[in-house]
């Protein structure tokens, strides 16, 4: 490597959370801490995975994607 970390060449989401999990089932609230996010208007950089896409559509009424 130089330098670069590996990291040049992978796609990454911006996820950031923009509604509160209270109400929400706890498979829900549990998705979002798996996803980074636990605090309102919080963002996380996120590798564009399969299994990141799927936790992302199980609380998308919770959370603002851009690619």
């Amino acid at each position: 490597m130089t330098g670069d970390l590996g990291m040049g060449d992978k796609k990454t989401i911006r996820v950031t959370q923009v509604h509160s999990p209270i109400g929400r089932t706890g498979d829900q609230r549990a998705t979002l801490i798996g996803l980074g996010l636990n605090k309102m208007h919080r963002t996380r950089e996120l590798e564009d995975t399969p299994a990141v896409r799927g936790m992302i559509s199980k609380v998308k009424h919770l959370v603002r994607v851009e690619d």
